[in-house]
């Protein structure tokens, strides 16, 4: 009997993108319930028989909705039933000074996966993301002017996370649960034009489906593969020029000023984000802003920017991020 080309797609991308990792290794995946997370849970019990990996399905509950405790104790059970050798279940804070409410939820997320990674051991925690969230990131950063990196959309691999999922359409998760009778939750959140990202997938994908002809956002998705490399190569210039112009108070800005621009906003913004401003909420404008302290001095006193960071001060020739508990 034939495999579900739906289920065939899932498991397969969970295969190839996993497929550096010893037998035996250990694995966190992290499942909310929906399809996309449910049917990658389902594909790495699946693939990991062969290679004895050990799987540890974990969700996080972040009380935004009423019922989200007994929900959590529903996908612990799913995940059970699957074949997952382990469980576990935590709750997120989704308080965090300085952040709005998204990016707090996520900040809470990942901290608690990281730490179950840290408590298992595990080599690598898997996200759900698909094809249409890569897409939908990439038109989002359009929209926003966020710049190339934005446009390169989600990386397939960071830090200890990875997304075997980003070549897969969300119909397939969809019909692979389908499948095999997983019964999916649907975040109602994901129905909430509140959202941004909600808007993008649910009117103005359609509508550039209808105007463009069919195909947008596996070209939005293709567009994020081309420029990761391009993307990539610049931030270990980036890396490079920010070891260079470090110093023990903060950055040259003689350093800075000699700098190509490219180059030179990418030192900023990682400064920045390195000082405590958040990466999801330090935008173009906040990084033109410290650049202007390089290259357009007139004496400012400081520039504000999100999350930890109070402000960017220019003194004695010295670029000094300070933290919000180190200043008046």
């Amino acid at each position: 009997m034939s495999l579900h080309p739906s289920l065939a797609a899932v498991r397969h991308a969970v295969r190839r993108g996993l497929a550096d990792l010893e037998p035996g290794a250990r694995l966190v995946v992290a499942c909310s319930g929906g399809a996309d997370s449910l049917a990658l849970a389902s594909a790495t019990v699946h693939e990991g028989r062969e290679q004895g990996w050990y799987v540890v399905g974990a969700t996080v509950d972040h009380g935004l909705q009423e019922g989200s405790a007994e929900r959590a104790e529903r996908v612990v059970v799913q995940l059970a039933s699957l074949g997952v050798d382990e469980t576990v279940s935590a709750r997120a804070s989704v308080e965090a000074p300085g952040l709005g409410p998204e990016a707090a939820a996520r900040a809470g997320r990942y901290a608690l996966l990281d730490e179950i990674r840290e408590r298992f051991e595990a080599e690598a925690v898997l996200l759900g993301h698909t094809r249409d969230d890569q897409a939908e990131t990439v038109l989002m950063g359009l929209a926003r002017g966020s710049g190339g990196r934005a446009i390169a959309g989600m990386r397939r691999v960071f830090d200890h996370y990875r997304r075997p999922l980003l070549d897969v359409s969300h119909t397939d998760t969809v019909t692979a649960c389908q499948v095999e009778g997983l019964e999916v939750w649907d975040d109602p959140h994901n129905l909430d034009p509140a959202f941004t990202r909600v808007r993008v997938r649910r009117r103005l994908l359609p509508v550039l489906e209808d105007e463009l002809g069919p195909g947008v956002t596996d070209a939005l998705a293709r567009t994020a593969d081309q420029l990761r490399a391009d993307m990539d190569l610049l931030d270990a210039y980036a890396d490079a020029a920010l070891d260079a112009s470090s110093m023990d108070d903060g950055l040259s800005v003689a350093a800075l000023a000699g700098l190509a621009p490219p180059i030179r906003t990418r030192v900023l913004r990682a400064a920045a984000v390195a000082a405590g401003a958040p990466a999801g909420e330090t935008f173009h404008q906040h990084v033109i802003a410290v650049d202007a302290l390089v290259t357009d001095w007139h004496g400012q006193k400081w520039v504000d920017l999100p999350g930890h960071v109070r402000a960017v001060r220019r003194r004695d020739g010295v670029l000094r991020f300070e933290r919000a508990e180190h200043t008046a």
